[in-house]
Formats: structure tokens, sequence, C-alpha cells
């Protein structure tokens, strides 16, 4: 087998996503599906393989013309971004550094449906930077701001708002949220041992009227340094780009109405003034099953 054959290229772009990049299971299938893609349609357009001096020798009207046929397959605009996107990543590999890319806009996306995050890379993610904090205090207190996005649905600033009032923790806390309108929110065990755990460790005195989380020097938390944290996180676990931590609070919504919560129940969490703006879940959790569809069914398209 030649180093640049067909087969060879797909396994080292498998290989250089999944040990190279550290790219999550799903974005390595997604993006090896659509290099496989790419050269199956070279390879019936010319009659051979596509070998690498071929990929590199792709215009702008070559890639064009297979998102047309992409098209032609009925993916919408989403997918068809999402497709330009890994075909970019693609080409850059097969080219290396010196590499030129053809030059292609991709289609306008309709912005405002939240991506979600699953599970277990919310975990993974909360975990990954509390373990690699600079002391076991910050960790303790990352793990647990991380845990009310994700665990209760707070907004960033909202989390970073509480102060020591809210201690001792019962089974709720009161949030203050926009336009300063307060709502309580249920606190899972978990969340709850979390924000315990940091508040025994963190050295800076507990006033009620002292913000709860605290920087390294005992003033209020910034959330730039929350966002730089899981910015190095999703870095590191492969996590996709829209992993920030807005996406936690989107994914507890998500995830409660996958399991059947009611949307006006989820307004009142979630500290929403209108119903219009709890409704876009209803469109996160369909795009969630096709994903997870397209994902994990054998005959799913791809």
């Amino acid at each position: 087998m030649s180093d640049d054959s067909t087969p060879a290229l797909i396994e080292s772009w498998r290989a250089h996503l999944a040990d190279g990049r550290r790219r999550s299971i799903h974005t390595v299938i997604a993006y090896v599906a659509t290099a496989e893609r790419l050269t199956t349609w070279m390879a019936d357009l010319d009659g051979k393989d596509a070998d690498r001096a071929a990929i590199n020798a792709l215009t702008t009207g070559d890639l064009r013309a297979y998102l047309a046929s992409r098209r032609a397959d009925g993916i919408g605009n989403s997918s068809a971004a999402r497709e330009l996107s890994a075909l970019r990543a693609f080409l850059h590999f097969i080219g290396g550094e010196t590499a030129s890319i053809p030059v292609l806009r991709g289609p306008r996306v309709k912005p405002g449906v939240p991506r979600p995050v699953n599970p277990e890379e919310a975990v993974a993610l909360a975990r990954d930077i509390a373990e690699t904090a600079r002391e076991s205090w910050i960790g303790a207190r990352d793990w647990a701001v991380l845990l009310l996005l994700y665990g209760a649905g707070l907004r960033i600033g909202e989390a970073l708002a509480l102060t020591g009032d809210v201690l001792p923790l019962g089974e709720t806390i009161r949030v203050i949220g926009k336009r300063s309108k307060m709502r309580v929110v249920p606190l899972l065990p978990e969340v709850r041992s979390a924000i315990e755990a940091y508040v025994d460790l963190c050295p800076h005195p507990m006033a009620k009227d002292a913000p709860l989380f605290r920087g390294a020097r005992g003033g209020p938390l910034s959330p730039a340094l929350i966002r730089r944290a899981v910015q190095g996180a999703r870095g590191r676990l492969g996590l996709h780009d829209r992993t920030t931590p807005h996406a936690l609070r989107h994914s507890f919504a998500t995830h409660l109405l996958g399991r059947g919560a009611d949307l006006r129940s989820l307004q009142e969490l979630l500290g929403h003034a209108s119903l219009s703006s709890t409704q876009i879940y209803t469109r996160v959790d369909a795009a969630h099953l096709m994903d997870v569809y397209r994902n994990a069914h054998p005959r799913a398209g791809r």
C-alpha cells in the first residue's frame, strides 16, 4: 500500500484527529466520513483513486461541485458549513503547512440554536479544569462553578454574583438574574457537595456580603478566568469550539427537556422573561437527537 493511496491517507487523517489533535470520537467520525465522501466522489469522477497529488490539485470549482453533490443529497446549510470546515481541515492536513486551500465562502447558517454538550463531556471538562489548577482550592472552586452552570442552569454571571449569604446551603438557592429578577433554583446533591468542598478549602473568609467565588488574591472571580480555563480544557480534550461556559447552561436545559421537563418549568428554572426564549430548546433537542441518530444508527446516511 502506497503512503499516498486513498486508504493510507484516510487512516493517517483518522490517527491525526484522534491521537495528534485528541478530537472527540464524534468529531473523528464526522471528519473522516467527510474525507471518505470527498475521495469517493473524486474516484467516481476520474475513474481512479484519489492520491495526495490529486487532492492537492483540487480547485475552488471542484469543491463547489462536490458541495453541490452533497446539496443534492439533501443536506442543509448547517451541515454544508460543517462539511466545508471538515474539508478545509482535511486539505490542510494533506497539503501540509504550504497547502494552498481553495477559497470558498460557506453557506449562511441561521444563528441562535445552541449546541449542547453531552453529560460525559461536561463532567470531563470540569474535571480536567479542576485537576490542572495550580492549587487545590482553585480546582475545587472551578469544579463548583462549572457544576452550577451544568447542574443548575445558571448563567456564568449569576454564578459569580452569588455571595456568602447563600451559606449554609440547603436544597435550593436564590439567584438574581437579568433585570434583577429573582428565582429559586434546586441544588443537586453533587452540586451542593462541590460548593461545600470549595468553601472548606477556600483560604479567604466567607462574609455574608462578599463574593462566594474568589480569585487567587481574594477578590471577585472574573468570568474571563473561567472562559480561559474552559478554552484550554476543550483544546486538551478535543471538544468543539462552541463548548463554552454558556453551552453548559444550554446543555442543562436540553437534557431536562429530553427527560420530559415542560417548557413552563424550564422557563422558571432558566429565568427567562418570555416563554419564546425557552422554546428554542425544542429545536435544540430535535437537533441533538438527529446528531445522535446520524452518528449511531447503522442505516443513517453519511
